[in-house]
């Protein structure tokens, strides 16, 4: 059922899709990146859509504290001990954007009581929304269209398809996981929108191996589970949010549909 949360849907999508217009204006341009601390590109866009998307935010739930990509990079982050914030990724998969490939999206996700309950994906370039606050809530728009409802799918007895990385689709850690699995293909994909391509019944699986941010998987991972699926670290545990003392860092984990 959707959750009490899910009345914040359409003002924040909306808030997505102006992030994603400040984005394509860039994407129009002849952009250039420049380089954080961590080595990671930035560029005008991620800074342009953060610029949209924390005023609304902060307007929409002024108690609810955000933690977002860009402002960490320049500043501690916000007091958390509630468990209730928001995880924003002004451009997810900025190296995407860069090759310009189409494969980037803007991610806001609502963590309550550390556990993701909201989320909100969005494809500028493909103009493709992905949504959902609650279990069996998830939707999908593509191209401004009404928004119609996705699911994660049964897995097909000749077997599963797999998301990988566009960059790195084969890697010694993903065959071995894999070695074991009957495998129809593998699908390249780039940044959160793999999750949303899961959501939506496109795939099976989506491991991760590489490092990754909790504003990198929030909003993706409270949509899988809103179409049925599940997010969890190889050990078996669901992927935890709230890492303060890790500077949200997440550990290796699959996305899968349903099992």
């Amino acid at each position: 059922m959707p959750n009490e949360f899910a009345s914040l849907l359409p003002a924040v999508c909306d808030i997505a899709r102006q992030a994603g217009a400040a984005i394509m204006a860039v994407y129009a341009t002849d952009f250039s990146a420049e380089r954080k601390a961590d080595g990671s590109p930035v560029t005008e866009a991620d800074t342009a859509a953060e610029a949209i998307i924390l005023p609304v935010l902060r307007q929409l739930t002024k108690n609810i504290p955000i933690v977002s990509e860009e402002h960490m990079a320049d500043s501690a982050a916000p007091d958390i001990s509630s468990g209730n914030f928001w995880l924003v990724d002004p451009l997810d998969g900025t190296r995407e954007f860069l090759k310009r490939n189409d494969e980037f999206t803007v991610n806001i996700g609502l963590i309550v009581d550390l556990e993701p309950v909201f989320g909100v994906l969005y494809a500028p370039a493909l103009d493709t929304m992905f949504f959902g606050a609650g279990e069996g809530s998830a939707m999908r728009s593509i191209g401004g269209a009404d928004a119609e409802p996705i699911a994660c799918r049964d897995v097909s007895p000749e077997g599963i398809d797999v998301l990988v990385s566009r960059s790195h689709s084969r890697n010694e850690r993903l065959d071995d996981y894999l070695s074991d699995k009957t495998v129809g293909e593998r699908i390249p994909c780039g940044s959160a929108l793999k999750f949303g391509v899961l959501a939506a019944g496109d795939a099976d699986l989506y491991p991760r191996f590489g490092p990754t941010s909790e504003w990198d998987t929030a909003a993706g991972h409270a949509i899988v589970r809103a179409a049925g699926g599940e997010v969890e670290t190889f050990n078996g545990e669901p992927l935890a949010y709230g890492k303060v003392e890790k500077n949200f860092l997440n550990p290796g984990f699959v996305a899968f549909g349903r099992r």
